[in-house]
């Protein structure tokens, strides 16, 4: 979770492309691709970090 958190916070958010529509004319083939943004917001990494450094913190002591 830490590094996840980590890498949010670098990289902001990702994208990927998503196609939306095909078409076949005889030998032609025509695509329509869309590129979708996910943006990670701030707070959700600082919310991984933090659990993932508790995790680690308590998660390590054996009772």
């Amino acid at each position: 979770m830490i590094v996840a958190g980590v890498l949010g916070f670098i990289f902001g958010g990702f994208h990927y492309t998503r196609e939306t529509h095909s078409a076949h004319i005889g030998s032609l083939e025509f695509k329509l691709n869309r590129q979708e943004d996910v943006v990670i917001p701030l707070w959700a990494d600082v919310t991984a970090i933090a659990i993932g450094t508790l995790l680690l913190l308590v998660g390590g002591k054996k009772r």
